[in-house]
């Protein structure tokens, strides 16, 4: 069996090189996502048969968060983290839309709705209602 981050494979299917880099905890997770439509291979759609070679791009869509990639190498196995990272590079355009979105996410963040009242500040409440 090859080694995580092999060049030696001309072809991987989609979902277990999402899989091998880290993109999905599990393969089935990942299967789900390209049959939901949350993964495009080249600008169009896939299914998680479909083999990748190394220079393809892939858009993946992970909850509030987009990806855009470069596959670099290709690896049938999960490796640690840091070998999962050789496998792709992430376009700037994605980098940036990405920090900019969480850049958003934190804003709003801060301003949140106040949490529902506690017990406390139930009462506290109906004291300041009542005028008592």
């Amino acid at each position: 069996m090859n080694e995580a981050g092999d060049t030696g494979l001309a072809e991987v299917r989609v979902d277990v090189w999402l899989w091998a880099a880290r993109f999905f905890k599990t393969r089935s997770l990942a299967k789900q996502a390209i049959v939901g439509g949350h993964v495009d291979v080249n600008g169009g759609g896939c299914k998680p048969a479909k083999t990748l070679r190394a220079g393809d791009r892939l858009r993946i869509a992970r909850g509030e968060e987009r990806l855009e990639v470069e596959v670099l190498a290709l690896s049938e196995r999960r490796g640690p983290a840091s070998v999962a990272q050789a496998l792709y590079r992430e376009t700037d355009a994605s980098r940036l839309a990405r920090e900019t979105a969480r850049a958003e996410r934190r804003m709003v963040g801060a301003t949140a709705p106040p949490k529902r009242p506690d017990k406390q500040a139930r009462r506290e409440l109906r004291r300041l209602k009542d005028g008592g």
